[in-house]
């Protein structure tokens, strides 16, 4: 067996992740808890539920005007949300 460079515990996850395509899916979760930290504690008061699928986040909201006001800031939040994440997961954002 082949002597190789000792890696730190982090490092092996995320080879493995990445190896199991599953540093998607993990950011993808990341990107949905990162959320209430984006948009602030006012405007997630009004957020029901929100999930992410094939870089799709979908945000249920109880207030239709402020799903109307967050439409128009869309590519602000995909922008910010990205670069909270370090690269680009979403791209395109629902409001219902």
């Amino acid at each position: 067996m082949k002597r190789t460079e000792a890696k730190n515990v982090g490092q092996i996850i995320n080879d493995l992740l990445k190896k199991e395509n599953l540093d998607v899916a993990l950011d993808e979760h990341r990107a949905s808890a990162l959320w209430p930290q984006i948009v602030g504690d006012g405007i997630n008061r009004y957020t029901i539920k929100r999930y992410v699928k094939d870089g799709v986040m979908t945000v249920h909201l109880s207030s239709a005007s402020l799903a109307n006001e967050l439409m128009l800031n869309r590519a602000h939040l995909i922008q910010r949300i990205n670069e909270a994440l370090g690269r680009d997961i979403i791209h395109e954002i629902i409001f219902k």
